[in-house]
């Protein structure tokens, strides 16, 4: 849709002048403060994937019905009883119900578009947070290395959905390749690590965040959170 077409073009545009900000005031510290932009987006997206994976369902709302559902998933029945079931619930809790859906059918993530991976995440937090940069860009003389971690946040946070499919897809773009070569994202065989356990490197940009994010899971884990019940849906 044009909309959203706009929207990316927007936040593009945006991180994009936030970039140049950085570039007009360059300084030695713009390269780690980038990379710990990069770590904290890799945090974040780590983070959420931890909450969302065991954050209980609603019950009532027909989520167990189409999770556990088995009949042929691209039949019209199955599209129906989707649609009619995602109309009860909020947007909250259909990123949640994709996050635990995505456990038994993950190479589902690497079909989805681009939107509908990062639209929710670029509308809600990255967008705002990159338009709250220009302004004070525009009003205040902001440090260079402040704007190149603001940047790199956003483009890891931005698009962090976006990474986490293509941890699920063959063939992608040589900028993505490009950044695993240089360890900036992960490979899917890393990945697969928390595929296989569901208990540990929720994290899916670069994976650096991962030991921090595990030794909280463990800790979290043994006072009784995060509980296996939350990670499917329940009639």
């Amino acid at each position: 849709m044009i909309w959203q077409r706009l929207v990316l073009a927007a936040f593009l545009a945006s991180v994009g002048f936030n970039l140049w900000g950085a570039l007009r005031d360059p300084h030695l510290l713009a390269l780690p403060a980038a990379l710990a932009g990069w770590y904290l987006a890799d945090l974040l997206s780590g983070l959420v994937h931890m909450v969302m994976d065991y954050r209980p369902c609603p019950e009532g709302r027909g989520l167990a019905a189409i999770y556990f559902y088995e009949g042929r998933r691209g039949s019209p029945e199955y599209a129906a009883l989707h649609r009619a079931t995602m109309q009860r619930v909020n947007a909250f809790e259909r990123i949640s119900y994709d996050f635990k859906n995505h456990h038994p059918r993950p190479d589902a993530l690497g079909r989805r578009s681009v939107w509908r991976l990062i639209g929710s995440t670029v509308l809600v937090a990255a967008l705002p947070l990159s338009l709250a940069g220009n302004a004070a860009l525009l009003l205040w003389p902001v440090p260079g290395w402040a704007l190149a971690l603001l940047s790199a946040m956003l483009l890891g946070g931005g698009f962090a959905q976006y990474f986490h499919g293509t941890l699920h897809r063959r063939e992608n773009p040589w900028l993505i390749n490009a950044l695993r070569r240089i360890g900036l994202l992960m490979t899917p065989a890393a990945h697969q690590i928390h595929h296989d356990t569901l208990q540990r490197d929720f994290a899916t940009n670069c994976g650096w965040s991962n030991p921090v994010i595990n030794r909280l899971f463990a800790h979290l884990r043994a006072r009784g959170r995060l509980d296996d019940a939350g990670l499917e849906p329940h009639s």
